[in-house]
């Protein structure tokens, strides 16, 4: 389990954050919950962890205020593990250490923002994995939206800015629900609307994950300017039971991008209908 705090260390917010989140177990617990795993069983398979080690880790996040018990069966009583607002605070966290890792670790040093073999696997592996539900985003009028349209058959997804002034016009008429996402903060957002063939219509909502939810609940791939993190290009198309079915990436032609969205879109549609 966690150490205890030094008396010198008592004041240092590094020091307490990392006797919270700091163990291995605790991290990639907070990880997986991020990512939509929000039941013991779910936790236990997918860490490959103790059931012993995985109820003390649970406590010691419960009784910091970064997970929360939420009861879904009753007769038992059954509970799952959600994040608080302090848990939904670490996606930032994650974010930079998948960063860190995937730069100094695995790779090189060199920042890049093209893809890497290890993104591209992550994100292809992708495909059949669930979007948590729900994730809200902030739009520019400050509402939260989720980036998985409720109604819709299909949702494409189009992380990263490069398809920012894309003809839109053709997934937009096909009835395809979008969602743009940018790491940029929701002030910016009116700025840099996306628009159909008609002049100042917006194709669909660009939302902000200037708090990394997405990238930290799907593993996006990120490059760095300065001390932001920017989501690298990516296309997700999701059916209406927010199931991921399929993956874009790398994007090298963001007009071409979106004509295989289409494609996709409409056989995800066409399933559905059957």
């Amino acid at each position: 389990m966690t150490r205890e705090l030094r008396e010198q260390d008592a004041g240092c917010a590094i020091a307490q954050a990392a006797a919270v989140v700091g163990e291995w177990w605790s991290l990639l617990i907070v990880r997986e919950v991020t990512r939509g795993r929000y039941r013991f069983d779910d936790l236990h398979a997918e860490l490959g962890i103790s059931r012993r080690v995985l109820a003390e880790r649970l406590k010691h996040l419960l009784d910091h205020g970064v997970l929360e018990r939420r009861p879904y069966q009753q007769r038992p009583t059954r509970y799952e593990y959600r994040l608080t607002a302090a848990g939904h605070a670490l996606a930032p966290l994650l974010a930079g250490l998948q960063d860190w890792g995937e730069r100094f670790l695995l790779g090189d040093g060199t920042p890049t923002t093209a893809p890497t073999g290890t993104e591209t696997a992550r994100l292809h592996a992708l495909p059949g994995t669930p979007i948590p539900h729900p994730l809200l985003l902030r739009a520019a009028n400050g509402d939260e939206v989720d980036v998985v349209a409720p109604d819709a058959r299909v949702t494409v997804i189009l992380a990263g800015d490069a398809f920012a002034g894309g003809d839109l016009g053709a997934l937009a008429e096909a009835g395809v629900a979008l969602r743009g996402v940018t790491t940029r903060e929701p002030g910016e957002l009116a700025l840099r609307g996306v628009t159909t063939r008609e002049p100042g219509e917006l194709a669909f909502p660009v939302l902000s994950d200037a708090e990394l939810t997405l990238c930290a609940a799907l593993g996006l791939p990120t490059f760095r300017t300065g001390h932001t993190l920017h989501l690298k290009p990516v296309v997700i198309v999701a059916d209406a039971h927010r199931t991921i079915r399929h993956v874009l990436y790398p994007v090298t032609d963001a007009t071409a991008a979106l004509k295989e969205a289409l494609r996709l879109a409409a056989g995800v549609t066409s399933r559905f209908v059957r």
